[in-house]
């Protein structure tokens, strides 16, 4: 059951290739058909950076583990290394802790920095390949902004101003089923970056390890 609660990056692919080629073959030499070529592309590289962000970032980890160290370090030699006070050494015992607690708090949010880096960096790859398909919408979109259905219906006379509508009702509802299609699949693709954030912020990955 587990099975269908995940996107399959390589069946969305395929599914735009299949479309590719359905479009090609009813409408040889269609803008549509290059605008499935766009999106198939994307979709391919989509595939390897979602995954990607799916991955937990070794060398970030690195460096969060070893600061973490550091941090612990500091507190211990801190608590180790302060003389017990008097009189005479309480003003330098005050200077000492104020300093270490500067130290402990430049430590800290180093440390959150880090801890926080790969998730505001797989947030910054996925907000640009999302803009780009919402071009590919806009485009998808202008491709049937003039192929409406009720011209059909009641065809006029044309006025010249656009191409001439020479589709057949059968052409015109192949057309626009295939932008349906292609619409539809943008959002499919846009999903796996979803699926591929939520591993950073600790929710079930696509694309587990």
């Amino acid at each position: 059951m587990a099975m269908y609660r995940a996107l399959d990056a390589n069946k969305i692919i395929a599914t735009i290739y299949l479309l590719k080629q359905r479009i090609d073959q009813r409408f040889p030499g269609a803008g549509l058909g290059g605008v499935a070529g766009d999106l198939l592309a994307v979709a391919r590289d989509t595939e390897a950076e979602a995954a990607a962000l799916a991955r937990p970032n070794r060398a970030i980890q690195v460096a969060v583990g070893f600061l973490a160290a550091a941090f612990l370090s500091l507190i211990a030699f801190a608590l180790i290394n302060i003389p017990a006070p008097t009189n005479t050494e309480a003003t330098n015992i005050l200077q000492t802790l104020d300093a270490v607690a500067n130290l402990v708090v430049l430590a800290g949010a180093l440390l959150i920095f880090l801890v926080t880096l790969q998730r505001r960096l797989g947030r910054h790859k996925a907000l640009k390949a999302l803009h780009q398909l919402r071009s590919l919408v806009h485009v998808i979109d202008m491709h049937q902004l003039t192929k409406d259905p009720e011209w059909l219906l009641a065809r006029g006379s044309e006025t010249g101003i656009l191409p001439p509508r020479a589709m057949t009702t059968f052409e015109l509802s192949r057309y626009l089923d295939y932008c349906s299609e292609a619409l539809s699949l943008c959002g499919k693709v846009a999903a796996l970056y979803v699926h591929g954030q939520a591993w950073l912020d600790g929710a079930p990955s696509a694309f587990p390890s």
